[in-house]
């Protein structure tokens, strides 16, 4: 099993039975389905399937309180892809860097080159599918699966039977650009379609490009939506902005009828709470939250915290609450490089703090709590060894305490305002500060120095029943515990003197 999920903790109520009433913030967990099998393979010696995930791993994530769990790669993928992946020279390179012992068994083909919507056959098919999700729910946690919009894999049936649902090309397009277009031969009449791509990059070779400009394909999307949904509880939909009818006319020049909201709207009509993730990136999070997804993406929050600079990612706090609400945030995912490889320790906490102690859906990683830094591509099935980093587990322990207080989870959030301890002193810019409010029951204020510095600065709290009382600031997590004046904090704020990248994660009591 997963060595993330040995993490554990004391006080958690028995396993939840049923599915439970979401949160206002839930938590998703990611679950890379191909190495998890892989792993469950190595140990029972023989091929696992879905049935072979065990109570006890599901138990585990119920215990630690995810709301959602993302089992990625669960589809039906096809000869053309695996071969394509295991012949693609500048993807070896990328798979040898991950795995130096690389064989061909380890080249399982992209999990988003997918055939049909169908649980794969060597997982156990749909019904060991439907059989963990029933598992799932008992333990009052919902499944995700993926839905890829943007194209198919190779060998997909729609190929040889319904060819005008793809991008068609011309013997000149191939000519010109080798890297975006495939002669596909159909006996005596070969066609040039245009591989699945990002209009930024070359397109992938494993994949045929969709054509939204044809309602039939729009038609056929929507029932495979409706297929997959019969599966699980949401799906996370691959890289959603391609399909923008902006997007979709200024990569092929065609400008299809919007997709989501109708298909969005459909699925919706027979279950209302199907959840609806979006991968999106260019800025257009707002533009697919206004077309019903449930959650986006926040790829900008991220990026900011990679750069290290408290000014942006406080800036970005101020966002307007309805799109934070619905934003995804994450430091890693099968995306995204490791966290543990990108950020050094101290900032790698800081920025986890800020990451899931604010609004919005809480989205973990398998491997995240580990430390593990090497990114694994979705075309390899194994993945590395890697020491385990006691640290950061513990680390990851005390913050998931945290996050799952009912205030976190349900509570009112605030960003707060900080100010210099002192006429000149800079340094109170580096401060990003916030409180949750779950009154007259629980308070916490989370106040982190996203800085490379020292910095001292004065925190106003928004409570405005401090004043001739005597507060205790305990912090969660390292139990240090401080006593303030209320007069003091009402008059001036909480002073706060930290380390660079230090965070307190502050539970509130009055003492009298």
């Amino acid at each position: 099993m997963p060595s993330d999920l040995q993490i554990t903790f004391s006080g958690f109520a028995k396993v939840k039975q049923d599915t439970a009433i979401m949160p206002l913030y839930p938590s998703l967990y990611q679950v890379n389905t191909r190495t998890l099998m892989h792993e469950l393979s190595q140990a029972l010696g023989r091929p696992a399937a879905l049935d072979d995930i065990s109570n006890e791993y599901l138990d585990q994530l119920s215990r630690q309180k995810f709301d959602w769990i993302w089992f990625l790669g669960v589809w039906q993928t096809g000869a053309a892809g695996q071969k394509v992946s295991r012949e693609n020279n500048e993807w070896q390179r990328e798979f040898r860097q991950t795995l130096p012992d690389l064989s061909e068994d380890d080249i399982c083909g992209s999990c988003f080159a997918i055939t049909r919507y169908e649980a794969h056959a060597a997982l156990g098919g749909n019904p060991a599918l439907d059989r963990l999700r029933d598992r799932i729910h008992r333990r009052g946690m919902k499944l995700l699966l993926d839905f890829v919009p943007n194209h198919t894999a190779l060998d997909h049936p729609w190929v040889s039977e319904h060819r005008e649902f793809y991008i068609h090309g011309t013997e000149a397009k191939l000519q010109d650009e080798p890297q975006n277009y495939i002669v596909m031969d159909f006996g005596d009449n070969p066609t040039v379609l245009a591989y699945g791509r990002d209009p930024y990059f070359a397109g992938w070779p494993d994949t045929l490009q969709l054509n939204y400009a044809e309602p039939a394909l729009q038609r056929a999307m929507i029932g495979e939506l409706h297929k997959i949904a019969q599966h699980c509880d949401g799906v996370r939909c691959d890289m959603a902005m391609l399909i923008l009818p902006d997007v979709f006319a200024r990569t092929w020049g065609e400008r299809p009828d919007p997709f989501w909201p109708e298909a969005i709207d459909s699925v919706r009509k027979n279950k209302p709470d199907f959840l609806f993730i979006a991968e999106v990136y260019w800025d257009l999070e707002w533009a697919l939250q206004q077309q019903d997804f449930s959650y986006t993406y926040d790829k900008r929050l991220y990026d900011r915290l990679r750069e290290g600079h408290a000014r942006p990612v406080r800036d970005h706090f101020r966002a307007d609450m309805d799109f934070q609400s619905r934003s995804a945030r994450f430091l890693e995912n099968h995306d995204e490089p490791r966290a543990a490889a990108v950020f050094p320790p101290e900032q790698h906490r800081a920025a986890a703090v800020l990451t899931f102690l604010c609004p919005g859906l809480r989205f973990f990683h398998d491997g995240q709590f580990d430390g593990r830094t090497l990114k694994l591509s979705v075309h390899l099935c194994r993945r590395p060894e890697e020491p385990v980093d006691a640290g950061l587990r513990e680390f990851y322990e005390q913050l998931l305490t945290c996050v799952n207080m009912p205030m976190v989870r349900d509570g009112v959030w605030s960003l707060l305002e900080c100010s210099p301890a002192w006429e000149g002193n800079w340094t109170s810019g580096g401060f990003i500060c916030f409180a949750w409010d779950d009154s007259p029951k629980d308070r916490l204020v989370v106040v982190v120095n996203y800085a490379p510095n020292q910095s001292q600065c004065y925190v106003h709290l928004p409570f405005g029943d401090l004043a001739r009382r005597c507060i205790l600031f305990e912090d969660l997590m390292t139990h240090e515990r401080l006593e303030r004046d209320g007069n003091d904090l009402a008059a001036q704020g909480l002073y706060l003197d930290m380390p660079a990248w230090g965070y307190h994660v502050f539970r509130l009591t009055v003492l009298a």
